[in-house]
């Protein structure tokens, strides 16, 4: 059911980014950057995940904007901006763009223009 997007919401917001992972995503979950081929299985994308939050230093900005939900889909218009560990600042905004079954986000796209991806 994507209304469960506003409880995922919730927990970013809350930087509780793993545990709404665990909670919400599926066990073959096929997550993607862009057009890039799909990381596929919880597992794969635990590890993605925390590669990625172990990398920033500093959060300035994590916030959402708009979120559309619908029967087995929704969207999460993501606000990005952090220090990483390297002492490099990026910030861009970003579409989370998911399809749900019996609850669980089964495939996940990030959508972002990388040229918008600058050090802020």
């Amino acid at each position: 059911m994507s209304q469960n997007i506003y409880q995922v919401v919730d927990l970013m917001n809350a930087g509780k980014a793993l545990e709404a992972f665990e909670t919400y995503y599926a066990e073959d979950v096929a997550m993607r950057e862009n057009e890039n081929p799909a990381t596929i299985g919880k597992d794969a994308n635990r590890t993605r995940e925390i590669a990625f939050f172990d990398s920033i230093a500093e959060v300035h900005d994590f916030s959402h904007g708009a979120i559309i939900a619908g029967d087995n889909h929704s969207a999460v218009r993501w606000n990005i901006d952090y220090t990483a560990k390297d002492g490099k600042r990026l910030a861009w905004n970003q579409w989370a763009i998911q399809t749900w079954k019996d609850g669980k986000i089964v495939d996940e796209q990030f959508v972002y223009d990388t040229a918008s991806v600058k050090a802020a």
